[in-house]
């Protein structure tokens, strides 16, 4: 089986092609034929052992968590799955598999996906709308009526986000790029910031910052909140609460539960589904490169299938 490992830590350079044998699957698991595979920035702090304390990893390592496909043999004891069926889900981060022709996974974080849905937009999902879901109401406790401030929302967790707290019946203010405000406002933003060309901090009465870049604009954040405002951020596991104001850090685990509310939320037109590219399988490397740019628009997938 065609899979990509790492025997050690670096950048996307450490990347490798090369072959491994899929093991039988256990009673409650099922083996995947992927058709399709999302970048994370995730896989990029795990492939640079910047994750090891968190999530550890033994080499040969094969990156991946987020992947579409089709059932191709259940376990003895799975029920709800049948081969031929198209799904989408998420590894574990430690146990990654997902930049790979096939893999076995546990049936309880499988979701089935419907025929107008492409294994290209279902693989887009599991981490990008549950870190958004988990964001902006687990953690934010966002209600209808609030503002909230989302920073670069032209990316794979923003877009979502703008697009949730735009139906949560939220106020949504935005920071993207110039060549983004058009997009970003078609997605429900109410006012969309250019963080090259305007000051974000100008704004003011923010109930929550969804913080997915950390460093200067997550310190420079603090000053626009509310009174009781709060910032989940999905970078700084240390945050503290300042002033008054709650900060959390997201830590994203299980994608099940939020992947059968992003495929109702689709079939409703009520999700888009941003694509920045699409990369053949052969360059997974070149995938992880995009996306340790830190400016693409919406997911980097890896079209396994192709």
């Amino acid at each position: 089986m065609k899979t990509v490992f790492i025997n050690a830590f670096g950048g996307p350079d450490v990347v490798t092609p090369g072959e491994a044998a899929l093991r039988d699957p256990q009673p409650h698991e099922v083996v995947v034929r992927v058709e399709a595979a999302s970048v994370n920035p995730l896989d990029l702090k795990i492939i640079a052992g910047h994750m090891q304390q968190v999530f550890p990893v033994q080499f040969p390592y094969a990156p991946g968590t987020d992947f579409s496909g089709v059932v191709q043999a259940v376990g003895d004891q799975v029920t709800g799955f049948t081969p031929s069926d198209r799904v989408v889900g998420r590894t574990a981060p430690g146990a990654g598999g997902a930049f790979a022709k096939a893999l076995v996974a546990s049936a309880a974080g499988l979701c089935l996906i419907p025929l107008e849905m492409s294994f290209e937009q279902a693989a887009a999902l599991p981490t990008a709308f549950g870190t958004a879901s988990q964001s902006l109401f687990d953690i934010g406790q966002l209600q209808p009526g609030q503002r909230v401030l989302i920073h670069a929302a032209a990316g794979g967790v923003g877009s979502v986000a703008v697009q949730l707290a735009h139906h949560a019946g939220a106020y949504v203010v935005a920071t993207a790029s110039g060549r983004n405000v058009e997009l970003v406002k078609s997605l429900g933003a109410n006012e969309v910031i250019d963080y090259r060309t305007q000051d974000f901090t100008a704004i003011r009465d923010i109930d929550l910052v969804l913080d997915t870049i950390g460093g200067e604009t997550l310190e420079r954040s603090w000053s626009v909140l509310a009174a009781g405002g709060r910032i989940a951020t999905l970078v700084e596991f240390g945050i503290q609460a300042r002033n008054g104001h709650a900060g959390e850090s997201v830590f994203f685990a299980e994608a099940a539960s939020y992947l059968r509310d992003a495929v109702r939320l689709f079939q409703a037109d009520q999700l888009q589904i941003i694509v920045d590219s699409v990369f053949p399988f052969d360059e997974a490397r070149s995938a992880l490169e995009k996306v340790a740019t830190g400016h693409a628009r919406g997911k980097v997938l890896i079209g396994v299938g192709h």
